[in-house]
């Protein structure tokens, strides 16, 4: 019966970072760039870069087995994947499927999700639906990118902010007070154009012309982006506590996305948020796209910031699309 169901919960937590690590005083040696001026824009000092022969898949199944470990899940028990990414191994199959097949989860479905760097919001929104509906009971969701294989390493505007990673969580029935209290997810395609990756797909395929002309690198609009970040950020985190019934001053954690310090600051300030509920980490790993949420989360949780059937957390993210969304959990 409806009333009888129990709300969706995170119950483990895994991330999977590559060995790599460059500075910003690496990447003064491969663009006109300097530390100061990367630190001062970003608050950015380094990030993980996947080494050639490392993928999304890789990462998302690394992420996925620490998870499953916290949970005390196996993958036989598995039954549904997502994985949220805007940098798949490949076009098709779903990178999901790639790692079903790595974890040896045989019973799961899988299927990939594109928000950008919302997806791991939208992705823990979706996989909500499936424990609610009662379709489901153990879910991995996963958020993994290797931005590093769409990066213009020449374009000092993009190459000094994007780093590669990945988190994951599982998504089981919880009992009170635990589990996801509200969702807000939102799109406006109309600015697409802002933050893409033009050539790859069936509008521009790949040829010898999008490769010569680097169409398949990642182009950005950066000050229209941070405008519209933190206008959205703020609608969605606004939204997610109205429908939650919960007052800003009962959240123990924030945790946004992690793209740049001037909008988590700008964000937190416009909340009301004191920098002690505020989770950053945009410093050791830039931004992750679809996992620096996941990475922020299970960070929150390792150093006791975040205390298990306790904690109020909010997630709140804004990605290519243009996508933006806030989660709001008790853990």
């Amino acid at each position: 019966m409806a009333e009888d169901r129990l709300a969706a919960g995170i119950t483990g937590l895994g991330i999977h970072l590559p060995a790599r690590v460059l500075t910003n005083l690496d990447l003064e040696r491969m663009v006109d760039t300097s530390d100061a001026w990367i630190l001062e824009r970003t608050g950015i000092k380094e990030r993980r870069i996947a080494a050639p022969e490392e993928s999304t898949s890789d990462l998302a199944t690394g992420a996925a087995r620490e998870a499953l470990n916290a949970a005390g899940l196996s993958p036989e028990n598995v039954e549904l994947i997502i994985v949220a990414t805007a940098t798949p191994d490949m076009l098709f199959p779903a990178t999901a499927c790639l790692v079903q097949d790595r974890l040896g989860a045989g019973r799961a479905a899988a299927f990939d999700l594109e928000a950008g760097c919302s997806g791991f919001v939208y992705g823990l929104a979706v996989g909500a639906q499936f424990i609610t509906s009662g379709c489901f009971r153990n879910i991995l969701v996963i958020g993994a990118e290797t931005l590093s294989k769409v990066t213009n390493w020449q374009d000092r505007s993009t190459c000094v902010l994007l780093g590669d990673g990945a988190g994951a969580a599982v998504l089981q029935p919880v009992g009170p007070p635990r589990g996801i209290l509200s969702v807000y997810l939102r799109a406006d395609g109309s600015g697409g154009e802002l933050l893409k990756v033009p050539a790859g797909g069936a509008r521009l395929p790949a040829s010898t012309e999008t490769v010569r002309a680097g169409l398949h690198y990642l182009t950005m609009n950066g000050r229209e982006i941070f405008k519209f970040a933190v206008r959205s950020m703020e609608e969605a985190a606004v939204e997610a506590l109205r429908r939650a019934g919960i007052n800003q001053r009962e959240v123990d954690c924030f945790i946004t996305h992690q793209a740049n310090i001037r909008i988590i600051d700008a964000l937190a300030k416009r909340l009301g948020f004191s920098p002690d509920k505020v989770i950053v980490n945009v410093d050791r790993y830039g931004n992750t796209s679809a996992a620096s949420i996941p990475i922020a989360l299970y960070e929150a949780l390792v150093s006791g910031k975040i205390k298990p059937g306790e904690s109020l957390v909010l997630l709140v993210a804004f990605g290519a699309g243009l996508t933006w969304g806030a989660v709001l959990l008790r853990y």
